[in-house]
């Protein structure tokens, strides 16, 4: 459970001689648990997790981290075209997830591996988007989660226009209402596509939350080429509330989700997040990022890894023994091989099936197009070809 309200802003940090952090944290790397933080909204922010749901929270944490590492390693051996790893940006991923409700909607781009497997889409689903077997199996309204989205940005006004016609069909204003979230990185708050949705979003009062995860790269260009100013500021020059979350932190990121997308489902309109985390693999697996950052900035990244600080909290409040660790270990290791044997298994999609589902209702020009590719592969029958 979360709590936030920005009808009670209270200023300060409850933790003990320690000056407000400029991002909401209620874990530390080190393990240590912070009860309240507030933002940069001025909001007192807390999570009340039972036992269970802490050690839950670790094990998805631990299993998306595994299922990711098969992923990059199925590319590196010729089984997926590419791959967009989530290492290090697993908290983001998972607090945010949880904090949807059943009835929410997300719209991501192509790295929200962990937020899909929150959502219960199985994780062969986003591998045979990248093997090239189709554009993703799931189905967006059942999962209440869009399509994958390449183009850098676009996704937000998508998101925006879905969150408008939420407002037009009157699901908003209760606790039973919808709420959107759409995924951006650092890279896309350039893009002309993120302002327009700000916006449009503003000035119609739309149900969503914008959660760019700040993971300090945009391929291979840094963060302080791409802003003067912490990217959650933004949302000031359009009118509704930003903050910034430690991404690294899952209890925080769920904390600040869940009231953001509350907020939103009651009417109170838009807020930008952003989540500072940092990526600590490639952009993708055709890039090596060892060309354009030093080793030791990973390393101090390191040691603020969303799944070790995780670890050192329950161990030190007693929450799980040796058995939990390596039950979860032992699942992930588990699920990773099963996910590899499902992508070795998959069958090759017939050539013609490009032209499926182009349109709903069919189209007279793709069907000639059809014929006509058609007609190209049966002149290689009999050949050496």
């Amino acid at each position: 459970m979360a709590k936030g309200d920005r009808g009670a802003p209270v200023r300060g940090s409850e933790v003990a001689g320690e000056p407000a952090p400029d991002f909401v944290q209620l874990l530390t790397p080190d393990g240590e648990r912070i009860e309240k933080s507030v933002g940069a909204d001025g909001v007192e922010y807390s999570v009340e997790f039972t036992d269970e749901e802490y050690r839950e929270l670790y094990r998805d944490l631990v299993v998306i981290r595994r299922l990711d590492a098969e992923a990059t390693a199925l590319q590196r051996q010729g089984e997926l075209g590419i791959w967009a790893s989530l290492l290090g940006q697993e908290a983001a991923q998972v607090g945010s997830g949880r904090a949807l409700r059943p009835q929410d909607m997300a719209f991501p781009t192509y790295r929200e591996h962990g937020v899909l497997y929150c959502r219960g889409i199985d994780p062969i689903m986003p591998l045979s988007l990248y093997r090239g077997i189709d554009q993703g199996a799931w189905d967006p309204n059942e999962f209440k989660v869009n399509m994958y989205t390449i183009v850098i940005g676009a996704q937000t006004l998508h998101a925006t226009g879905y969150a408008m016609g939420i407002t037009k069909d009157g699901k908003v204003g209760g606790d039973d209402g919808e709420a959107v979230i759409c995924y951006f990185g650092d890279g896309a708050t350039s893009q002309g596509d993120v302002n327009e949705a700000f916006i449009w979003s503003s000035v119609f009062h739309a149900p969503i939350v914008f959660f760019c995860q700040n993971n300090q790269y945009a391929i291979s260009e840094p963060i302080e080429k791409q802003t003067r100013i912490p990217l959650y500021r933004r949302a000031d020059g359009f009118g509704f509330p930003g903050l910034r979350v430690d991404g690294n932190d899952v209890l925080a990121t769920y904390a600040v989700t869940r009231a953001a997308l509350d907020n939103a489902r009651h009417g109170q309109g838009p807020t930008l997040i952003e989540a500072y985390t940092y990526r600590m693999g490639a952009h993708t697996t055709t890039d090596d990022p060892t060309r354009y950052r030093v080793a030791s900035e990973v390393e101090e990244w390191q040691a603020k890894d969303p799944i070790a600080r995780v670890r050192a909290f329950v161990e030190k409040q007693q929450i799980a023994d040796a058995a939990f660790f390596a039950e979860v270990d032992e699942q992930a290791k588990q699920e990773s091989l099963h996910l590899r044997e499902r992508v070795l298994a998959m069958p090759d999609p017939h050539p013609l099936t490009l032209f499926d589902n182009v349109y709903p209702n069919g189209s007279p020009v793709v069907d000639a197009q059809r014929e006509r590719f058609a007609g190209y592969l049966d002149s290689f029958e009999g050949s050496a070809h």
